[in-house]
């Protein structure tokens, strides 16, 4: 069956980094743009970032440019946010998404707590 698991997040001080990862199995990963997003307490889910297929173009949170980078290895069906400079305001759930336009799936979350 199609599942999507993240993993990588958890508790880090202002200034840290975190690398999150989201493998993928039960569909043809390089078939699909993949994005992550985040929701905090309180407030919408957000597009945090986005990768194309073959990772030729990303697009990216105003709040996170230059902080944040996502990659994909197709290989591995695997994709990645690496989260650099944390601040406290990016402590969410952050989910990951595989999406066609005409189908999407979603992993579980995985929690980033950024705190000192």
């Amino acid at each position: 069956q199609v599942q999507l698991v993240e993993s990588g997040g958890g508790l880090v001080q202002p200034g840290g980094s975190l690398l999150l990862s989201c493998v993928a199995s039960g569909f043809t990963f390089s078939e699909y743009a993949m994005s992550w997003y985040r929701q905090a307490p309180g407030k919408e889910r957000e597009l945090v970032a986005g990768i194309s297929v073959f990772g030729t173009s990303t697009t990216y949170n105003d709040a996170v440019r230059g902080r944040f980078a996502i990659s994909r290895d197709n290989a591995k069906n695997t994709a990645y946010l690496q989260m650099n400079n944390v601040k406290v305001e990016d402590s969410a759930m952050y989910y990951c998404k595989a999406a066609l336009p005409s189908s999407s799936y979603w992993g579980q979350g995985t929690q980033v707590t950024v705190s000192s």
